[in-house]
């Protein structure tokens, strides 16, 4: 929309309508002249719509945006129609003039005041719908038919029956190995430990057996020497 002031962008205001979410669109305001102009955003609702800013200035052949939002609400009108509307009223300002300059009595209709007025309705659109992922015959396990999920036929299995039957047997046939290896293994211990101990014990029999028939040779010697000092 171009008018001698400015150009507003775009013609109309275009809200993402969703039941109790709030949406948000922008215009962009643009100053065509070399002089300061003022501009004031109002609307036929304004507890439903927050503009910001409402007011402002537009600096000689500058660009201002403004972003109005739309409250949550509560039902969606009938066939999405909406009768809201905007007026966007500008005016020129001295130059210089700041925000805090702006006042409602420069927008008043007075004889010989140029006031640039400007409509825009309100149109309710469908939000924007999240992109489908589109699977390739090779990634897809499933596939969608009327909004249902089949379950994936018998041949694309990756592991049949008889397959899974036959690794569990093997694993079975490993426990049971490992079983007997471990019974085998205790007997041999077993057998080891009482041959250790009977070893043990004929070595201690042959030292008792040693030492006595030393004693005894020794007592005889003993007995031989005395008895000799007694026949001198």
């Amino acid at each position: 929309m171009t008018n001698e002031l400015v150009t507003i962008r775009p013609a109309e205001l275009k809200f993402p309508f969703e039941v109790k979410k709030q949406s948000s669109c922008s215009l962009e305001l643009i100053n065509n002249t070399d002089n300061y102009v003022a501009f004031k955003v109002k609307t036929t609702s304004p507890k439903k719509y927050c503009v910001r800013p409402n007011t402002g200035i537009i600096e000689p052949k500058a660009t201002c945006d403004v972003t109005v939002t739309m409250q949550a609400q509560k039902e969606a009108p009938p066939d999405m129609q909406c009768k809201d509307k905007f007026l966007v009223q500008c005016v020129i300002a001295p130059s210089g003039t700041i925000i805090q300059d702006v006042t409602p009595e420069m927008f008043s209709k007075e004889p010989g005041k140029v006031i640039e007025e400007n409509k825009l309705r309100v149109v309710y659109v469908s939000p924007p719908q999240p992109p489908t992922i589109q699977e390739s015959p090779e990634e897809g396990s499933t596939q969608k038919v009327n909004g249902n999920v089949n379950p994936p036929s018998s041949d694309q299995v990756p592991t049949d029956i008889s397959e899974l039957k036959t690794k569990l047997s093997e694993a079975q046939s490993a426990i049971s190995k490992l079983a007997e290896e471990k019974a085998d293994f205790m007997k041999q211990k077993q057998k080891l430990e009482e041959e250790l101990t009977l070893a043990n014990r004929s070595d201690q029999g042959r030292i008792r057996m040693g030492f006595s028939f030393l004693f005894v040779c020794f007592i005889g010697l003993v007995g031989i020497i005395v008895g000799y000092f007694f026949r001198s």
